[in-house]
């Protein structure tokens, strides 16, 4: 099993895409970041949101709400960006993830953690690594594996459109 699951409660940071409730494991949170200024990338796929400058690194944006299959985020005062690692084969890329809102550090323990359900080949689910109900309540928070949401070509796409805007513009003499 993953980091996010073992024998003790794990944290993780709960942030709202769509209206709905995610959480990522807060080891794999670096930072949380006011959503500014934003620089699109011509050509890249419609999930990228652009790259932003983190003290001097440039990191693309990804809008989560978008890759998983629900209309663009809208930007409002509580707009930010998770910034996170994933992986890449054995290196680790940080990306910068598009949220409506942060919620909260929450703590779950073992017993509030379900598998995600299985509904069949039309709804892919292979990015939870399970549904926490903080509390034993009735609402479900989804506890994402961003390693999972996006692939290794969608993560290696992510990854040039950085390198492209860290190249310098060779001007024509």
């Amino acid at each position: 099993m993953s980091e996010q699951t073992s024998a003790t409660s794990t944290q993780y940071l709960s942030f709202i895409l769509a209206g709905e409730e995610y959480a990522l494991g807060i080891l794999q949170v670096k930072e949380i970041i006011e959503y500014d200024t934003v620089t699109r990338i011509p050509g890249a796929p419609v999930w990228v949101r652009g790259v932003f400058n983190l003290r001097g690194s440039v990191v693309p944006v990804v809008d989560v709400a978008v890759k998983l299959g629900m209309p663009p985020a809208t930007l409002t005062r509580w707009s930010c960006i998770v910034v996170v690692e994933v992986k890449l084969g054995g290196e680790r890329l940080v990306l910068g993830l598009l949220a409506d809102a942060i919620g909260q550090v929450m703590e779950l323990a073992p017993g509030e953690v379900v598998p995600p359900p299985a509904f069949g080949a039309p709804v892919h689910v292979d990015y939870l690594v399970g549904m926490g109900r903080p509390g034993g309540g009735k609402k479900f928070v989804l506890l994402m594996d961003i390693d999972k949401v996006l692939s290794s070509q969608e993560v290696l796409v992510a990854s040039t459109l950085r390198t492209q805007a860290e190249t310098p513009i060779q001007k024509e003499p």
